[in-house]
């Protein structure tokens, strides 16, 4: 950091900025200085020192109230976020202090989600009670992007979206899980009877597709290309359940985790189908910037996933 901008960071005061925030909440000094118990000649002053630390005009000040200039709306996104971080900057020390004595950011694709870390994250949990998880579900790209910026720590994911990253930090990746794509159908539908199926001979039909980034969509579109083909999508939905839903009311087919369809479905109209095409067969790593940089918690999460993994593939391999 250069000196101006260290001199910059000691001159802006944090009170400053709540007080701007709420000025631009309600549109008024006035009413700001009500909310926030201080005299509205202060709110003035502070933002009029506000105004000469930054050198530009933050607010238009008029007899009904004010706006914002073209300055003030760039500061008021900056200082929502600032005191955002704050915030939950408080709300994590609060948790150590009472005891949480970890804390790790997961980010995980829906397949994770659904098939394995409820399992997984669950005997986690009853190990390591003082540790909290925070998981977020998220397309396997955005998790690539968020373990590369370090928005989350770990990262459970497609493994050949990890390695088709290619960009900023490299990452590792880890086995974690497999799972097999199937091809969902409604019980009366031409292809119901049959024990498996290849993608191409789907196209033929209506299909429900995931989020047009997904793992499982830009998989199923590369195949179509492949055979010369388009996707007929009916619609696209953002979760599993809904896919299930739409397909049993008769919008088309789609294709989804085997496992997945096997937890969820309860509608007894529906029948899976195995897909025979290679890319059906899916690898599901664990994904870091670097393992052994981890903080100690999230390298438990880490060792405990791994070791769930290895007791759970001789059972997969028998099914």
């Amino acid at each position: 950091m250069r000196p101006t901008e260290r001199s910059f960071a000691r001159r802006i005061d944090l009170t400053s900025l709540q007080l701007f925030v709420a000025v631009c909440e309600l549109g008024s000094i006035g009413r700001a200085a009500e909310r926030e118990f201080i005299a509205a000649s202060a709110v003035s002053k502070r933002l009029a020192d506000l105004e000469a630390t930054l050198e530009t005009p933050l607010l238009y000040r008029h007899t009904r109230g004010v706006d914002l200039t073209p300055a003030g709306e760039s500061l008021l996104h900056h200082a929502r976020s600032v005191l955002f971080s704050l915030e939950k900057m408080q709300a994590e020390l609060s948790e150590y202090a009472e005891g949480v004595r970890g804390h790790v950011r997961v980010h995980a694709n829906i397949s994770a989600i659904v098939q394995f870390l409820p399992e997984d994250l669950g005997s986690f949990s009853r190990e390591h009670p003082q540790v909290k998880i925070d998981l977020q579900e998220h397309l396997s790209s955005e998790i690539v992007r968020a373990v590369q910026e370090g928005a989350a720590d770990l990262g459970i994911c497609s493994v050949a979206a990890a390695a088709g990253a290619g960009q900023g930090h490299e990452l590792q990746v880890r086995p974690y899980r497999h799972d097999k794509l199937v091809l969902v159908v409604p019980r009366g539908h031409p292809l119901a009877r049959r024990k498996s199926v290849a993608f191409e001979d789907t196209l033929d039909f209506d299909h429900v597709g995931l989020h047009a980034t997904s793992s499982i969509y830009l998989a199923m579109r590369d195949a179509a290309a492949a055979a010369g083909r388009a996707i007929r999508l009916r619609i696209h939905v953002t979760g599993l359940d809904a896919m299930c839903r739409m397909i049993e009311n008769g919008l088309g087919v789609g294709v989804m985790p085997k496992r997945a369809f096997e937890l969820m479905h309860g509608a007894s109209g529906l029948v899976c189908i195995a897909l025979t095409d290679p890319w059906a067969l899916r690898e599901i790593g664990l994904v870091a910037r670097d393992f052994s940089t981890l903080p100690l918690t999230a390298r438990l999460l880490v060792d405990h996933l791994g070791a769930r993994a290895e007791a759970a593939e001789p059972q997969a391999a028998a099914a």
